[in-house]
This record gives C-alpha cells, structure tokens and sequence, in this order.
C-alpha cells in the first residue's frame, strides 16, 4: 500500500481559497488579505502566506511586489494561453495510456470514470462531471510514469478548472458534448492511434477555448 501523507495547513488552506476562486466566489483582481483569512479560519498567518504561495504557483493568484496578493485575471490571452500548453500535456498522457496498455482490465478505470460522468450528466451535477473529467487525467498518471508531467499537469488543473466551470454555468449542455469526445478518445486510446488521439484533444481543447472565451464576454 502506498503511503500518502495527509495534506499539510497550508494545502488545506490552499484547497479552501481555490475553491473560492474556482466557483467565482472571488472575483479577478480581488485581493486576499492575509489577515483576514488567518481570522477567518483562526489560522498562523505563516500558513496563510505559504498557502498563497501554492495559489500563485497554480496560477489561481498573483502577487506583485508590495502589492499584496489578488485574483488572477482570466484574460483571452491567459485562456488561449493556458490551453494550447495543456492539450499538449493531455496529448503525452493519452499516448502513453496507448502505448502501455496490455489487456482490457487496464482500461477499467476509465470505464468507471465514464459512467460517473454520466451519472452528473443526468443529475446536471457541474461540480461532479467537472471532477470526474479531471479524474481522467489522474488515471492515465500510472500510464505515464513520468513525475514531471504529473506534477505540471495537477498545478494546472485548478486553472483549468476555473475556466470549466465559468463555461458550464452557462452552458451545461456542452457536458454531453465533453462525454462524446471521451468516447471518441477512449476508441483512439484503444486502437493505438496516435494520430486520432491527438485530433481528438486538440479539437475538444479548441472548442472549449472557445466556450471560455465566449463566456469571458458575456460576462
């Protein structure tokens, strides 16, 4: 059994702020106050500083100097930006899941993740489909074996995550569309196509760019 550490103050303080700035809770450009997070959740303001920190390296937060730290902005160029380097990450997962699968069994946790996807579908659940697209990426970790792009993959999920649920919110119908496009690259994965797996990736990573883009506009 692998060991897993329980996550420290500051990851939990992390996890509390990002979900915050996930849901729009906090706004682009707001800023956090240290003191006022360390009353809010009775916590040392060294926590809360090293919390910040962890925020800025998952592009959730900025912190100019002497400025204080503030939302990030989800800017057009930020988005396009954010997802023409994580298909490219996607792309090196779903090759690997290709290449090193051995017998249909190895594939199960996708199965399972797939039908959980469709279980939030029917209960219009955003938060659940959104955290069940993301554990795809986790299952094809193992596939991978490669720390460095596991590592950079799961600091970008949190931006990533932002941008999926301000698109969404407007528009939830685009959850079936996700679960076709998973179909499409599971079929791919299976058939060792690394051509089709990357099609597949870059068209889902365009379109969706798009929803986000729209989206910033509406708003």
């Amino acid at each position: 059994m692998m060991f897993k550490a329980p996550d420290s103050l500051a990851e939990q303080i992390a996890h509390h702020l990002a979900e915050r700035i996930i849901r729009g809770e906090l706004k682009a450009r707001e800023r956090i106050q240290e003191q006022k997070v360390t009353q809010a959740l009775n916590v040392s303001r060294g926590s809360v500083r090293e919390a910040l920190l962890i925020l800025e390296r998952r592009h959730l937060i900025v912190i100019p100097p002497r400025c204080g730290a503030q939302v990030a902005e989800l800017t057009p160029h930020n988005v396009k930006s954010l997802y023409a380097l994580v298909m490219e990450l996607y792309i090196l997962l779903g090759k690997a899941v290709a290449d090193s699968w051995q017998v249909e069994t190895d594939l199960a946790p996708f199965l399972v993740i797939q039908q959980r996807l469709q279980d939030s579908l029917q209960r219009e659940d955003i938060d659940g489909f959104v955290q069940g697209s993301f554990d795809i990426m986790r299952a094809a970790f193992p596939f991978s074996d490669n720390p460095y792009l596991q590592e950079t993959v799961e600091n970008l999920l949190p931006a990533i995550s932002r941008t999926y649920h301000l698109a969404l919110e407007r528009r939830k119908g685009e959850m079936g569309q996700f679960l076709n496009t998973f179909a499409a690259l599971l079929q791919a994965i299976i058939s060792r196509d690394h051509p089709a797996i990357r099609q597949v990736l870059l068209g889902y990573g365009e379109h969706n760019c798009q929803l986000v883009l729209a989206a910033l506009a509406e708003a």
